[in-house]
């Protein structure tokens, strides 16, 4: 199978060039939706050959890289990606060393991404891989489909770029940038929606570049159709195809079913210290935020004379309590809103928390970035 194994490759388009000029479209004669798709391709190709972004796992992609950058780009932008990937090829540079990778060791080297079931099922996938597919990614739009954390835009981006398979891949970013083109109205939320346009887009993508066509999409959602501010209508090389542009709609396309609101939940965050200890819980295995690293907390907003009388409700001794701050956490379905007190221990309470060196907390103990803020208060960072 053909992998694009360099930068050359993916950036510099074959002999038969791809021209970027406008599309002209004479008013009584407009282009039907799919003629429109399909006129996308040469202006789009050749706008990404001069454009694109070097990214390191664009520059000299395999399977794997692709794989793991997708499933990290997920709910995350690229610049924030950046760190974790390099730390992560480091660390568990193939599908072997991802199989075989200490849970608590995958979560740290995933602490601050969010999403941690993304990292439970890498793992789980890699372990399949090992197993059925001799520690490879198949090399199949259909098996990939198979491996958990893999859904329909995942397998596309990996089979399209790895192995110049040509089917869609279908994010928020094509989402967006097809709607405004095409004008649509359909919620992109709906995932019929969603169907439709991989089955428009996988007829009209070219076969020698899948790949790249996929890619283009994304970078022009990214970079210039972007999804918060006024798109960049004069730097896009679909504007003079872009129905949303013509028709003024832009700031209301793409449409989406508004969210139902979030719950909040108030909290109250206890920093134990014991010398230069801190006391931390590991929470349960299943639910938000399974298995990672949790200062001690309970429902509610305490006042100090609450936190103080719970503590000695738990048998320990209190030297001093004092204000850690507000802190504000936000989920997919809940808020939580946090309050943070720093206590110094004279005596261990009957909980058995478990008490860590502070340096642990950055080198060791995966803590979700709910609590970050209250980390930096135990680190002297805030």
């Amino acid at each position: 199978m053909k992998i694009e194994n360099s930068r050359k490759d993916a950036f510099h388009a074959p002999e038969k060039a791809y021209e970027a000029l406008p599309v002209l479209e004479r008013e009584e004669a407009p282009l039907s939706p799919q003629d429109r798709l399909g006129a996308m391709a040469g202006p789009l190709l050749s706008w990404y050959d001069s454009h694109a972004r070097s990214l390191p796992w664009r520059d000299s992609p395999n399977p794997y890289q692709v794989w793991i950058s997708e499933i990290m780009l997920q709910q995350t932008r690229v610049e924030a990606v950046k760190p974790y990937f390099n730390r992560f090829m480091e660390e568990l540079p193939d599908v072997n060393a991802l199989a075989q990778a200490e849970d608590q060791r995958l979560l740290k080297l995933w602490e601050g991404l969010g999403y941690y079931n993304r990292a439970r099922n890498l793992k789980k996938a890699a372990q399949i891989m090992v197993n059925d597919y001799q520690g490879c990614l198949p090399d199949s739009y259909e098996e990939l489909l198979k491996l958990p954390g893999i859904g329909s835009y995942t397998a596309g981006a990996i089979a399209s770029i790895a192995w110049d398979i040509p089917v869609p891949a279908v994010d928020g970013n094509v989402l967006r940038v097809i709607s405004r083109v095409l004008a649509s109205w359909d919620d992109i939320l709906n995932q019929g929606v969603k169907r439709r346009m991989e089955a428009s887009l996988k007829e009209i993508m070219p076969k020698d570049r899948p790949g790249i066509f996929n890619q283009a999409l994304f970078e022009i959602g990214a970079m210039v159709c972007v999804p918060n501010g006024r798109p960049k209508c004069g730097e896009c090389p679909l504007s003079s195809l872009c129905l949303g542009r013509k028709q003024g709609l832009l700031d209301s396309i793409p449409v989406k079913t508004p969210k139902k609101p979030r719950k909040v939940e108030e909290r109250t965050v206890l920093l134990l210290l014991e010398g230069d200890r801190v006391a931390i819980e590991k929470r349960p295995d299943q639910g938000l935020l399974a298995s990672l690293y949790q200062f001690p907390n309970v429902e509610g907003k305490l006042e100090e004379a609450d936190v103080r009388a719970l503590l000695t409700s738990w048998g320990a001794g209190i030297s001093q309590v004092e204000p850690a701050g507000e802190a504000k956490h936000v989920f997919s379905h809940v808020e939580w809103h946090m309050t943070g007190y720093r206590v110094v221990l004279s005596g261990l309470p009957k909980e058995s928390y478990l008490f860590v060196q502070k340096q642990e907390l950055t080198e060791k103990y995966p803590i979700p970035n709910a609590f970050l803020a209250y980390r930096n208060v135990i680190n002297g960072e805030s």
